[in-house]
């Protein structure tokens, strides 16, 4: 076990509540989490009731069950989502606005093997049945936060040389403390400093609002948009109370939305995607007239040509995210195999949906004014990484002026 493990997972716990979500008196909490996970689950609850929560609600997963599901179900059963459970999800969301925290910890690989096809029709229906929670989501009318613990399987992944698996969770847990930190004295005035600095790199950002950004790196060439009075954001977000939250923990990241409508060149990833259960590697993307026209990869390309051209909006890109090398889980030299912790390692781009708080008065847009100023509108957002300390990117002005952003990947700004 690590030392004071038990009092560090209290920690945790305490921060995902009362900085990750903020709780407040009365707010209903809704956490999806694994059974392996219950220790966590517990302290979670408890300490969501003692800031003055009303209800907690836990969603239980199983990795193998999930496994089997996909195995044995035959697709028109597997996409057959009950209406209540949609009737449930939109009940918490338009009625309670419900505090959701995501604890993330399955394998990465867990699907690998499954029929693609069968994966891509799950997640396509399941996008369009919870369109209202990932549109509250987005517009972050409620707050949100997604944040991981040590799955065996997982750290396993992670961790292959350790011998046991006791010693990889460990290792994961460890991770997961010093990226979140857990190990500080006072983890929430930690983030607090932490989201200062990053926000300071935002509003530098906004004050310029760049035309455009261009990105050089060994097979990367490309050239993407801004929609005008596009928002850079940071660590921090708020919800319609004025109540902070954060989304991500960890999170290192400066994001916007690019426009989608002005895209051209060719990016290449830089670090494994889990995605719906299946790794992929190796992905090459090209972009023509706001497009991506092609998408491939060395491992899972049938999985991620089904996420770009079989789901609405999917040819689209809704983030851009400024993430610098030298960041902490970076400098770790670790590749977590989970875009909530690779994604805060290197910079990276979201396939489809943009987020509308990225934007002047997105939250009070329709799709059809959304995607007139340039956002892209999907079903689908899926982040893939693409940052590496051979990575310079500029931004151009309306007049052409260009000014660093990155060089060797980290700020120039």
């Amino acid at each position: 076990m690590l030392p004071n493990f038990e009092e560090n997972l209290q920690k945790y716990a305490r921060l995902l509540v009362a900085k990750g979500i903020n709780v407040q008196p009365g707010d209903w909490v809704k956490m999806t989490i694994s059974v392996d996970q219950a220790p966590l689950a517990r302290l979670i609850t408890k300490e969501a009731y003692s800031l003055g929560a009303e209800k907690v609600i836990v969603k239980w997963s199983d990795d193998d069950i999930s496994k089997l599901h996909y195995l044995h179900q035959p697709t028109e059963v597997l996409t057959d989502i009950p209406q209540y459970e949609i009737d449930e999800s939109e009940d918490h969301v338009l009625n309670h606005r419900v505090s959701r925290l995501s604890i993330i910890s399955s394998d990465p690989g867990l699907l690998n093997g499954v029929d693609p096809a069968k994966v891509s029709a799950y997640q396509k229906v399941a996008g369009k049945a919870f369109e209202a929670q990932r549109k509250a989501t987005q517009n972050d009318d409620l707050k949100w936060t997604v944040a991981a613990a040590a799955g065996a399987a997982w750290a396993a992944t992670v961790f292959p040389d350790l011998k046991t698996s006791e010693e990889q969770v460990d290792a994961l847990w460890d991770q997961i403390f010093k990226t979140c930190r857990v190990y500080e004295d006072d983890p929430v005035a930690t983030w607090d400093r932490h989201k200062e600095l990053l926000d300071e790199k935002a509003a530098k950002l906004n004050e310029i609002q760049f035309d455009k950004l261009h990105y050089k790196a060994p097979g990367t060439d490309l050239t993407l948009g801004l929609p005008k009075n596009h928002i850079w954001a940071s660590a921090g977000s708020v919800n319609p109370k004025g109540e902070e939250f954060i989304a991500n923990m960890p999170t290192e990241e400066v994001f916007t939305a690019p426009d989608t409508r002005r895209m051209d060149g060719v990016v290449r990833s830089t670090k494994p995607l889990s995605y719906a259960g299946n790794l992929i590697t190796g992905m090459e993307v090209h972009f023509k007239d706001g497009k991506i026209v092609d998408i491939s990869a060395e491992t899972g390309d049938e999985i991620i040509k089904k996420l770009v051209f079989d789901n609405e909006g999917g040819t689209g890109l809704g983030e851009v995210a400024l993430v610098p090398d030298p960041s902490p889980i970076s400098q770790s030299g670790i590749t977590f195999f989970n875009t909530l912790f690779d994604e805060n390692a290197s910079n990276h781009l979201a396939i489809g949906s943009a987020y509308p708080t990225t934007i002047e008065g997105g939250t009070k847009m329709s799709k059809e004014e959304l995607e007139a100023n340039g956002m892209n509108v999907s079903t689908v957002h899926v982040d893939f990484m693409i940052g590496s300390k051979e990575m310079n990117i500029d931004g151009i002005k309306q007049d052409g002026t260009v000014v660093p952003i990155f060089r060797n990947g980290d700020w120039a700004i």
